[in-house]
């Protein structure tokens, strides 16, 4: 099994913004309720899965400039747009997946930092609806 070291990573936000250039750090998090089934015959505890809650954490190099991070990702607070995520700028592939779901901008935070430093954005954003793992090219 190869290893990747994460360099090319692409992050496409409302279908045509491509921000791979100002992402520094980007992870998808799945988590599975846990559904206690446990009646008076068990003699343990018994479990199944329930609902999937999804979230994106991107971290945003922040831009002022017309049609950057603030620029598009401002007017689009409280909705929910289309994003993709993938490990390198090849094709898609079993071996290179697009990750394709829809997200709720819930919060944003266009300046923070001390002097100095790194104008950045670090959100989390809850996926409405499912992943798709796409690995058709």
């Amino acid at each position: 099994m190869a290893r990747i070291v994460l360099t090319d990573v692409v992050v496409t936000i409302n279908t045509t913004n491509n921000f791979s250039d100002h992402v520094a750090a980007v992870t998808i998090t799945t988590d599975v309720a846990e559904v206690a089934t446990t009646a008076f015959s068990n003699t343990a505890e018994t479990r199944i899965g329930g609902l999937k809650d999804n979230s994106v954490q991107i971290d945003f190099h922040q831009d002022f400039a017309s049609s950057s991070i603030e620029d598009v990702i401002y007017p689009l607070i409280g909705t929910s747009v289309p994003i993709a995520i993938k490990p390198t700028s090849g094709a898609i592939a079993t071996t290179n997946p697009e990750y394709q779901f829809n997200a709720l901008i819930t919060s944003w935070t266009p300046i923070a930092g001390a002097v100095g430093e790194l104008a950045t954005v670090s959100v989390t954003w809850p996926i409405t609806g499912a992943i798709t793992k796409d690995v058709t090219p």
